[in-house]
């Protein structure tokens, strides 16, 4: 194992016990009290993606085209299903140790590998396209646009590829610290133009058709004495929301910027590596202490705070009209009042939900860490 390798890991062990005070003692999760729910919810499909393991943090997380959900298992499995439904439009079984993806758009799912693997498949029947090799292990799905495949490695390097046959048609590699979270940020793509997250906490945008920098902002910059106290990892996915980019990261900033040239609108001293959600009129962030935070989306002045959910390992939340979903790590769904914060339903998806739920339709898809596959939709 390589230096970098024993400090990452590092990071891991010491952040997966929870937070912890000045005196080292461990904050215990917070015990969930009884609610009154006042909305009912409805499990409507469950599937399987075979593969999972809790400590390697993979970056597995659906993804939605219209009414159809593409996942990804680390075992190798890629799928189609029905939105509606749960019912399988395909299966693919590639026996490649897939960590990161599924990444959809313009005919193509892409997903990533341990091993520094890109595949892309067919849209419609699931055929692989191609093969690529990135020179490190992807964490997070690809992004697709119409002239590029954009892939973020662990290493720091934001790689494009051609759709068409996975060539590498340009790259862009971030100095990253020495001592970093095990993780990377989901790039976003809007237009011709692909942005992402970096563990020096900065944001880049690039030209997909080039990778030339159209912008470079430093969004949280490192503090402390200690590399641990110096970690401002950008993990968490960014959300592009109209002329405006949301971003937050570890140890550091929920921010909002410009999209034409990453100006900082605002600013709040917030900490996730889980990350946000945005509708038009709040931003939701799940810190790292677990708490869910809403934020008026236009100032970043904060409109509630639920803090009964310390300690407990929150994914994203994701935002489905009046309601915030957050799920903690022993895998129970918590449904959240948009306007209030206040609980209005509990349900259990089976285990962790690490990354971003997502919203189809109207219907809430998540993948927990044993990689099943679970919608749920609010009764109305």
């Amino acid at each position: 194992m390589t230096n970098r390798s024993r400090t990452a890991w590092l990071a891991i062990a010491l952040l997966a016990i929870g937070a912890c005070s000045k005196d080292k003692s461990v904050d215990p999760p917070a015990k969930l009290v009884k609610i009154t729910e006042s909305l009912k919810i409805q499990k409507v499909w469950t599937a399987s993606l075979p593969g999972g393991d809790p400590v390697m943090r993979y970056g597995l997380a659906p993804s939605f085209e219209g009414d159809v959900v593409y996942a990804a298992g680390h075992d190798g499995d890629v799928v189609a299903l029905q939105g509606a439904s749960g019912k399988q439009l395909w299966r693919t079984r590639t026996k490649k140790p897939i960590a990161g993806g599924a990444g959809v758009g313009h005919g193509l799912v892409v997903v990533g590998t341990s091993d520094g693997e890109v595949l892309a498949f067919d849209q419609a029947s699931g055929a692989q396209r191609w093969k690529s090799f990135v020179g490190g292990e992807v964490l997070s799905a690809p992004a697709v646009a119409t002239d590029a495949v954009v892939v973020r490695t662990v290493s720091g390097r934001l790689v494009g590829l051609a759709p068409t046959d996975g060539k590498e048609i340009w790259r862009e590699d971030q100095q990253i610290p020495r001592l970093t979270l095990r993780g990377a940020a989901t790039p976003a793509v809007s237009g011709n133009t692909a942005i992402c997250g970096f563990d020096n906490g900065r944001v880049a945008a690039l030209q997909t058709s080039n990778g030339d920098v159209v912008w470079d902002a430093l969004v949280s910059p490192a503090r402390g004495r200690t590399e641990l106290e110096r970690l401002v990892d950008i993990d968490a996915p960014l959300k592009i929301a109209g002329a405006d980019v949301f971003v937050v990261g570890f140890q550091g900033r929920l921010a909002m910027l410009s999209l034409e040239n990453g100006q900082a609108w605002w600013s709040r001293e917030i900490s996730s590596n889980s990350g946000l959600d945005v509708d038009a009129e709040r931003v939701y962030v799940s810190t790292a202490g677990g708490e869910v935070i809403a934020l008026k989306r236009r100032t970043g002045i904060e409109e509630w705070r639920q803090d009964g959910l310390k300690n407990r390992g929150l994914s994203a939340p994701v935002v489905l009209g009046a309601v915030v979903v957050v799920v903690d790590f022993e895998g129970v769904v918590h449904w959240l009042d948009a306007s209030s914060g206040k609980f209005v339903a509990r349900g259990s998806v089976g285990d962790r939900v690490r990354n971003a739920p997502v919203v189809v339709g109207d219907l809430v898809v998540m993948q927990d860490e044993k990689g099943r596959l679970s919608a749920f939709r609010p009764q109305r």
